[in-house]
């Protein structure tokens, strides 16, 4: 086996006894202690391995400070930074962590990383001490250039951080790495890879070995993740579907059907990732808060990210509306691309605050060119006329299912309805008829205000309606749109 030994730290081996709670404490032995930050966001796991007084990240998110702050807590240096891949979801601090500290990189060779980095292929192993060691495998499928990192004590395999190749109960999508002309292709050589390495690199592991991947339910970067927070090879091969097809060609069939939709920034941080990123203080303390119901120049993009109740009384027209959420930042980098500078509507400055450190976490922080709280008196459009939506007088609409292609052939509410999955709705709003009121729904009505929006945005002059969580109502008297 080439084993190369790139990072040697003369080893105390004094224990680390139990650190103060971060995040998650996962496991804890006298040699090493392995943290796990948790962004419920965009269901992201960070680690850091802790040993000797020195710190090894896999995967770490954009503020780098939380990082920071574990290792002074503990008289500790972070000495290296692993990247299983580059991320599509979120943007990485290994490069801003490289200028502050001249901490070491790890990347995989494919990737090709245009970063100072230290490229690793299948087989490399990163000495930890005398007793630990991070071991590297080639695990393509969910990107050409994933790999995952064996943590080892004393010759034996404790954990693997398996990125988005090895997800809980999934593995990752292989849809996400797409360019050219040939994607079909592409995605079949992915899926193909992916079910090599399931076969060569992760069923000889002991079943004991704990499984610690990039991402957890909720995250676009696999389609059916199971949620918790770690897991086992032995629980992997056992609940998880990707090791129970008798055949290539049945895993190849599986993952590639019912793929969740691509988020437009996915793309874009791909390329950030193997860029690197810039420091991201900086970055948001560019972006400023105008003065109250300040006036954006003419055809400015505005993003209307306050309550309802807020738009209610104080309408902004023409904006696309996001409201700020758990899935704010997923959500808006969906609907507006990467290209696109825009503005942000917000209730107070607290809320700005909070939107720009969600949106830099995507690297979207250089979009926004400012916002403002806006307050003008101006009531919401008043939609059908003042009549209210009944499924009696359904044909009297257009009645638009926002929600993806999956969820509607599953459960299409109402069946007369036209299904434009919301992060298609940009690309299909010619399809949009408008010989009648229109009316939008989706499951909880997160969605639909947001496809609302948009087809105000493009078509002022049409009565729309978004349903909104009228849906509940709706699905307990689905009998009747027979």
């Amino acid at each position: 086996m080439n084993r190369r030994i790139f990072l040697k730290n003369g080893a105390s081996m004094a224990g680390w006894g139990m650190l103060a709670p971060h995040f998650m404490v996962n496991k804890t032995t006298g040699m090493y202690h392995i943290e796990q930050f948790t962004d419920e966001g965009l269901s992201q796991f960070t680690y850091a391995v802790l040993f000797d007084k020195k710190i090894v990240l896999i995967d770490p998110w954009r503020d780098p400070q939380p990082f920071y702050d574990l290792a002074d807590r503990n008289n500790a240096a972070i000495v290296a930074v692993i990247e299983t891949h580059p991320h599509a979801d979120f943007v990485s601090s290994h490069a801003e962590i490289y200028r502050k500290l001249k901490t070491r990189i790890y990347a995989s060779k494919k990737l090709q990383a245009k970063y100072p980095h230290h490229p690793v292929k299948d087989g490399d192993v990163i000495a930890l001490n005398n007793h630990l060691l991070l071991k590297i495998l080639d695990t393509p499928g969910h990107s050409p250039d994933s790999i995952s990192i064996v943590l080892r004590e004393n010759n034996i395999d404790k954990a693997v951080f398996t990125g988005d190749a090895l997800l809980f109960g999934d593995v990752g999508r292989p849809d996400l790495r797409e360019y050219g002309n040939n994607e079909n292709e592409q995605r079949i050589s992915l899926a193909k890879a992916m079910y090599e390495t399931l076969q060569t690199k992760y069923l000889p592991l002991n079943d004991k070995v704990i499984v610690y991947p990039a991402h957890g339910a909720g995250s676009l970067c696999g389609n059916a993740i199971r949620n918790v927070k770690s897991s086992t090879i032995g629980e992997e091969k056992k609940n998880n579907h990707a090791f129970h097809h008798a055949n290539e060609s049945d895993f190849v069939a599986s993952i590639l059907k019912d793929l969740p939709f691509i988020p437009k920034y996915f793309p874009y941080d791909v390329e950030l990732n193997r860029s690197g990123a810039g420091d991201v203080q900086p970055g948001i303390r560019k972006v400023q808060l105008r003065q109250e119901n300040f006036q954006p120049p003419e055809r400015s993009l505005v993003v209307d990210i306050r309550p309802k109740s807020d738009i209610q009384e104080a309408y902004y027209p023409g904006a696309i509306y996001v409201p700020e959420g758990t899935k704010f930042e997923t959500w808006l980098g969906t609907v507006i691309a990467p290209d696109k500078k825009f503005y942000l509507a917000v209730q107070d400055k607290d809320a700005f605050h909070t939107a720009v450190k969600k949106l830099a976490k995507i690297g979207y922080e250089s979009n926004i060119e400012g916002g403002f709280v806006y307050t003008v008196k101006k009531p919401y459009p008043v939609f059908l006329n003042g009549k209210s939506f009944s499924l009696n007088d359904k044909d009297d609409y257009t009645i638009i299912d926002v929600r993806n292609k999956k969820e509607y052939d599953e459960d299409p509410i109402i069946v007369s309805s036209v299904n434009i999955p919301l992060p298609e709705l940009e690309k299909r709003l010619a399809e949009v008829p408008k010989n009648k009121p229109i009316v939008v729904h989706c499951a909880s009505g997160y969605r639909s205000s947001i496809a609302t929006s948009i087809i105000r945005k493009e078509y002022p002059q049409l009565s729309i309606l978004d349903l909104g969580e009228d849906v509940t109502r709706i699905k307990n008297k689905k009998s009747t749109d027979h």
